[in-house]
Formats: structure tokens, sequence, C-alpha cells
């Protein structure tokens, strides 16, 4: 009998599922777009980042001095950071990446790097801001919540979808959605649990999704009662998940909302 011929291993990237290859397609096309200059966006060494999901929600904002390219996959592609590996970002929740590419700060961070960092932080607060502004929960699932920093005018942002025609349709059905959430609530509180001492922003966290899975399966039981939809204010995410503007506890309210209404 002839022995069986060996075979050449596949490429790695041959191997990953359909959803899978597409949604790195994309995301490789949305970092490879150019300015109106003419600069690849994801080719940027310093930028601020944000994630949404399907609904369009802000779900979480970060910054980099490295590579904004090399950041994002490794939120997306990698999961090699904090974020993904302590299950507090659900990859397949983000539909859609905004960056802002912060050109100037690439040449002011060879000549005075303390202030570049500076004006980062700055850029990233006011991100973070904004994307508060946006949440209907008025929080995202930042566990660190950026350093305050005043608020400042942000560069021009590029946003795009990461999510194919072909999944859209499934991956964005709310039945799924609320499947995944769950899950990863679970995996979160898992975390927590076999840890232990953890951060109070991971506890956070956990009360962030669970505000995000209960309304979420609110808006489908509405739906599926062919009642209206729920408002976003019957839920008190301030009452329950305390500051998100500041890690000190100690700010009031009232200049809480005052920042964020600015």
């Amino acid at each position: 009998m002839n022995p069986a011929k060996p075979t050449k291993a596949p490429k790695k990237s041959t191997l990953s599922a359909g959803d899978v290859k597409r949604f790195r397609s994309l995301l490789e096309k949305f970092l490879n777009s150019a300015d109106p200059q003419g600069r690849v966006i994801g080719a940027a060494t310093w930028g601020v980042y944000a994630f949404y999901d399907f609904d369009g929600e802000p779900i979480y904002v970060g910054q980099t001095k490295e590579s904004l390219r090399g950041r994002v996959r490794r939120h997306l592609t990698n999961q090699r950071t904090d974020a993904v590996a302590m299950r507090v970002l659900d990859v397949l929740e983000v539909a859609e990446v905004e960056v802002w590419p912060l050109w100037d700060l690439q040449v002011l961070g060879r000549i005075d790097k303390p202030t570049a960092q500076k004006r980062l932080d700055e850029y990233e607060y006011s991100a973070y801001l904004k994307a508060i502004d946006k949440s209907k929960f008025r929080a995202i699932l930042n566990e660190k919540i950026p350093p305050r920093n005043p608020r400042v005018d942000l560069p021009e942002s590029f946003r795009g979808s990461v999510i194919s025609v072909e999944d859209y349709e499934h991956l964005s059905h709310p039945d799924i959605r609320i499947a995944r959430r769950a899950e990863t609530i679970s995996r979160l509180a898992d975390v927590v649990r076999e840890r232990g001492e953890v951060s109070t922003g991971l506890r956070r966290v956990l009360v962030i999704q669970a505000i995000r899975l209960t309304f979420l399966s609110a808006e489908r039981l509405a739906f599926s009662e062919g009642r209206p939809q729920p408002s976003p204010l019957s839920i008190d995410s301030m009452s329950l998940v305390g500051s998100v503007l500041s890690e000190k506890d100690s700010e009031s309210y009232e200049l809480e909302q005052e920042e964020c209404e600015d």
C-alpha cells in the first residue's frame, strides 16, 4: 500500500469562518482608506478610536500613540487587549468603527512628547464625553474612565461599517444579540468571580452590560406585543452605576451634568 501523499498545510487566513473573513476584510478596507490629503487613516501613529454597536450606540473609546491600525486590530482581530480578554467588549457586537487620526501629534511627539501626550489625553476624553452624550444610557463600556481633561474640539473623524450586507441581517437580529449579550455578561461575571479582587470599573461595566441587555430585551418584548418601544429614560443609569465622567467619587452630580451638556 502506498502511503498517502503529504498535503500542504493551508494558510491560517483561509481557516477562518466566512463571516470572520468578511469582517476582517471590511476592517482592513476601512483602515486603508485615505483622508482628503491622501493619507491612509490607519497609518497614523497617534489617534483616538471608538466602536459602535448595531444600533449606532457608542460602546467603547480608546487612544493610541503606537499605531492606530495596530491598536484597532488588537481589539477586533487579534483580541489581545484587556477589554476583550476581560470580556468587557464583545467583538461581534462591533458594527462600526470611528477613528480620529492625530497627524499633528506625530510631529509634536518627536519634539515634545509630554505635551503631545497631554493633548492626546484631551482628545480621548473629549471623544469619550461625545460618546457619553450620544449614548442612550449615558454610559459606555470603558472599564477605565479616561483621566478628566479640558474638553477640546475634535479633528476630522472617519467612520465606517465593518459588517457586510451578507452578515448584517443575521448578526443584527435582536434575539441573536440578546443571546450574545447574556453570554457576554455571564463570562464577565465569571471573570469577576474568579479573580475576586477586580477594579470597580469592571463591576461598573457589568452593570452597564446588564442595562444594555435589559433594554434590548424590553424592546424585543414590546415589539412582539405590538406596544410602543420603551424609553431609555425608564432606566436611571446614573443611579445604578454612579459617575461615568470621572473615577473620582467626590464629583457632584450637577457638575457632571454640566460637563456632559457643554
